[in-house]
């Protein structure tokens, strides 16, 4: 089956041809590392990880190269460095956030069982590359220099590209109405963005030179200053996968003005029409029905997921696995009963698939995948292997997927997935009662047996056997299991 991917750009589903089979690219915006990520910035890290990991199913691991950046300069940045480390030089501290942020971030989508990036580059580290393109802007006569409020920056001239829009579909009216552009009087157009802007001595800042023809009589100006958010992409896209590559993505909020403006940037400076053939986004998430919102008191952290939420420690392939339940490009619901059927059913392939060989993922599967991504049709699919009984056909796929299994799955999963096949959700009172119940029966027994009471120790055998307990019996006392 053709690979098949949903175009933002063109609006419609088209058959994936790379630009050279040999070396397929794809960039994905990265985090801004200076707090925890959130479960919103989880699902393009999961969703474009099971791309990553489908393109080299079909190219080869060797001909597919993934860049995922690492924001490391922002406003938001420096105001965490300021606050936590009042004492040091602002450059150290903001090294000392970044270094701290990232590796969370790293331990965090590690533990959603993702692949690393082929290249993980940071912003600070390709201020040469971002200087390179304002040059080309500038000289292509796509950008100026203008005197803002805080000093000098240099804008992107939205009215020098007659196409500006064509990713978001909307007119440049509609772009200044939907982001709220503020009239500020040094732009030539309300939106008109930043490239580069002057940093004061108490703000992060790189010397820089540029060329071109300024509203001034000079040909080369020096600007001590830091870039803008939406150079940064287009600066470590260009220096790692070149001008024109073939997948781009990121959340659906990102679609404008950021990558709306990296493409503006991008296809001004090289002269190309196109800078990624294929534009992917993901949708929104909210949580319980609800934006998710610190003021709303329901903003959710990976680490809080992981490390416990609602009383519970949720493992990263639980997480993964009800992430994957929706289709990527809609919106998602993130709810504890989704977790809670997850890892229902995690449980019950985590035992079933025991002892199994893993071999190749199942074609039906990466069928399922190749339209575009379908991983609800992948979970419909997992679910068939598992009624026809192939355990290691359904662990193969999984492992492709990157959802490991746990198998020493505990006791409260085991006992919870049982109870839960005639309810739709069982409390957890209700699933420590059950093993309660259980142990003080079992106890029951152990006494009737000692007491050579056999038929009340076989009566209560027979109610545990109904309850979907195994008992083993041995010299050393007797144990119990759920029935797989």
């Amino acid at each position: 089956m053709e690979l098949k991917l949903y175009d933002t750009l063109t609006r419609e589903k088209r058959v994936f041809t790379p630009i050279d089979p040999a070396r397929v690219r794809m960039y994905v915006c990265g985090p801004t590392v200076y707090d925890y990520a959130h479960i919103g910035n989880a699902r393009p890290v999961i969703v474009f990880d099971v791309l990553f990991r489908l393109l080299r199913h079909i190219y080869g691991d060797s001909h597919v190269t993934y860049v995922r950046n690492i924001t490391d300069v922002d406003d938001k940045i420096n105001d965490r460095a300021a606050r936590d480390y009042p004492g040091m030089p602002l450059n150290e501290a903001i090294r000392k956030v970044t270094t701290q942020t990232e590796k969370q971030f790293h331990d965090d989508v590690d533990a959603l069982g993702c692949l690393r990036p082929t290249v993980e580059p940071r912003a600070t580290e390709h201020i040469s590359e971002m200087v390179d393109i304002i040059g080309r802007l500038l000289d292509n006569g796509y950008a100026y220099i203008a005197h803002g409020p805080e000093g000098r920056e240099i804008l992107f001239s939205v009215d020098k590209m007659k196409s500006y829009g064509q990713l978001s579909h909307r007119s440049l009216e509609d772009q200044i109405q939907g982001a709220r552009v503020a009239i500020e009087p040094h732009k030539r157009n309300p939106a008109d963005f930043v490239l580069w802007k002057e940093s004061s001595a108490d703000q992060p800042g790189w010397p820089a030179k540029f060329r071109a023809a300024y509203p001034v009589n000079v040909n080369e100006i020096e600007i001590f200053g830091r870039p803008g958010w939406h150079i940064e992409c287009s600066a470590m896209s260009w220096k790692y996968l070149g001008e024109h590559f073939d997948v781009h993505g990121g959340g659906i909020d990102l679609v404008f003005p950021h990558h709306e403006n990296e493409l503006a940037q991008t296809c001004c400076a090289f002269g190309i029409p196109r800078m990624a053939e294929t534009w992917m986004h993901n949708g929104f998430l909210q949580v319980e029905g609800e934006k998710m919102a610190k003021s709303a008191g329901n903003f959710v952290t990976i680490h809080r997921l992981l490390s416990g939420w609602r009383g519970k420690k949720w493992p990263g392939q639980i997480i993964r696995l009800a992430m994957l339940g929706t289709h990527y490009r809609q919106p998602i619901d993130w709810t504890e009963s989704a977790l809670e059927e997850a890892a229902k059913i995690h449980a019950d392939w985590s035992e079933f698939c025991t002892n199994a060989p893993t071999t190749a993922p199942s074609q039906n599967v990466i069928d399922a995948l190749s339209d575009d991504l379908n991983t609800p049709r992948v979970i419909a699919e997992l679910h068939s292997i598992r009624k026809t009984g192939s355990p290691s056909a359904l662990r193969s796929s999984l492992s492709f997927l990157g959802i490991g299994l746990i198998f020493n799955v505990s006791v409260e999963m085991k006992v919870r997935a049982h109870m839960e096949v005639s309810a739709k959700a069982v409390s957890e009172s209700e699933v420590q009662d059950q093993i309660k119940r259980i142990d003080e029966l079992v106890a029951q027994r152990n006494a009737a047996r000692k007491a050579k009471n056999f038929k009340e120790s076989d009566r209560i055998r027979d109610e545990l056997a109904k309850m979907g307990v195994v008992l083993k019996d041995s010299k050393d006392g007797t144990t119990w299991e759920i029935a797989r």
